[in-house]
């Protein structure tokens, strides 16, 4: 299930230092950014292999999980904030608010063939069978 992790965060008089590593398995292979969505909904899907992190730069947003077994919603508005989702994580992104800006790691490079639509049924769950902690 997605869980939220406090990133590592350096603070001095120049400024703040936030750093996003050993948080997904493998090495990183696509970084992607959401903005100017305020009032939108961005998501509606699950992965078969990928897995990604997810943090507000800016602004706050709403992102509503669903692997099957739990549901949760989780309220992204810090940028020290990352939210882990599994592949079998169904997440939609809503309410984006104050001009949000959300960044997105990912273990995997685009493909269209890794993403389904539907959420996973209760009855008939498709979790992924990757299980990995991350590093801290």
């Amino acid at each position: 299930m997605a869980h939220l992790l406090t990133l590592t965060q350096h603070t001095c008089d120049r400024g703040d230092l936030t750093v996003l590593e050993r948080v997904l398995p493998g090495t990183l292979q696509r970084v992607f950014y959401i903005t100017n969505a305020d009032g939108a909904t961005r998501g509606g899907h699950r992965h078969k292999k990928a897995w990604l992190a997810l943090t507000c730069l800016q602004g706050s947003v709403d992102v509503w999980v669903d692997n099957g077994l739990d549901a949760a919603c989780f309220t992204l508005s810090k940028p020290d904030q990352c939210l882990i989702l599994e592949p079998a994580d169904w997440h939609l992104l809503t309410n984006f608010r104050d001009t949000a800006i959300v960044i997105a790691v990912s273990n995997e490079g685009y493909d269209a063939a890794d993403y389904i639509d539907q959420k996973p049924d209760k009855r008939h769950n498709e979790r992924a069978s990757v299980s990995w902690a991350p590093s801290y």
